[in-house]
């Protein structure tokens, strides 16, 4: 039997909602019974009444509790479909990851506090160099999602403006956090690093061992790893050029400031283990950062208005809804435009 496991803390979020009502209709469309969804679905909810009413198995809820953040609960029981994909042995070493780091991070004087020294780099890097952004370049495939989770973990935890006791916050807070792997990185955005005007400061992440061993392939791409950092730090002075007998002309062009700021996140091999310890400590450091700005990392105010606005919106796309719209005229005019799409006048 196939199960969908439906992971929502609140069990109200629209887009999971909607998938999972698609996938409900779809088996009792081949079934005809509800009985049947009691052996084809799975909640991961802090809302059982709703996963009840839903036709979920009392048994096959599993509990979030309160106190999760959602985009923190990977080592939650929202971690099942994680476990499910590398199987159980595997995801009990990558939680043993997220405990050695927190262990680390809860007992390591300060001065040798990985997250802390990440989370000081970072407040000095945004609120005294003006850095807007912060690159995450993992030198792995494997890792290709990687910045894009850290994208929510770090912006939609720290992207606040108020503090705890809600007064304007005096400083920048969380960075735009982008990036891409290794060698596709320095084939598209790396010269704005090397010669650009902006200051971005990066994370490399690499690992002593490949997964896919190929000849001399992961011997390049470290080589490759290890050359940016060095770049980026000392770059190439107008006296290097000249010992080498550049042309007068081209030497403006060729210089590199360097001075460029990176940490090097260096482990011998991608584990579950490793996976652990490396996304528990951008968790942590991630963390200080709110605790130092004063602001709320577990909450996202900000995205409810957008979720609130879009259930209201998606009521009034209807056909049948012929009320005045009342948002702003540009709002307006866009949802009319759709409308009439919709309804092929146009």
């Amino acid at each position: 039997l196939s199960s969908n496991i439906v992971a929502s803390k609140t069990f109200k979020t629209e887009e999971t909602l909607t998938n999972a009502l698609t996938a409900r209709q779809w088996i009792l469309s081949h079934s005809g019974t509800k009985q049947s969804l009691k052996t084809h679905f799975l909640a991961i909810t802090g809302n059982r009444g709703r996963a009840l009413d839903f036709g979920v198995a009392s048994e096959n809820i599993f509990n979030v509790s309160d106190w999760v953040g959602g985009r923190f609960s990977i080592t939650s029981a929202i971690g099942l479909s994680v476990m499910i994909a590398i199987g159980y042995r595997r995801f009990i070493e990558f939680l043993n990851g997220f405990h050695v780091m927190d262990n680390h991070f809860r007992y390591t004087p300060l001065e040798k506090n990985i997250p802390v020294i990440l989370a000081l780099l970072g407040i000095w890097y945004i609120n005294f160099f003006a850095a807007s952004s912060h690159a995450v370049i993992p030198y792995d495939h494997y890792m290709r999602e990687f910045p894009a989770f850290l994208q929510q973990l770090d912006m939609e935890s720290n992207g606040k403006s108020v503090n705890r006791s809600g007064h304007p916050v005096e400083v920048q807070t969380a960075p735009i956090i982008w990036g891409q792997p290794g060698t596709n990185g320095q084939h598209a955005f790396f010269q704005l690093f090397h010669q650009g005007t902006r200051f971005i400061p990066c994370d490399f992440i690499g690992f002593c061992e490949s997964l896919n061993e190929m000849g001399d392939h992961h011997v390049k791409l470290m080589a490759n790893f290890f050359a940016q950092t060095e770049a980026l730090a000392f770059g190439k002075t107008e006296e290097e050029l000249v010992r080498k007998g550049e042309s007068e002309k081209l030497i403006p062009h060729k210089r590199c400031q360097g001075n460029r700021p990176s940490n090097t996140i260096l482990a011998r091999r991608l584990t579950p283990f490793v996976l652990g310890k490396i996304i528990a400590m951008y968790e942590h450091k991630i963390f200080s950062q709110g605790i130092i700005w004063d602001i709320f990392s577990f909450d996202q105010w900000g995205v409810e208005l957008g979720k609130n606005l879009a259930r209201r919106i998606t009521r009034e796309l209807d056909k049948s809804h012929d009320k005045p719209l009342t948002h702003d005229s540009s709002t307006n005019h866009l949802i009319q435009i759709f409308k009439r799409a919709l309804n092929r006048e146009d």
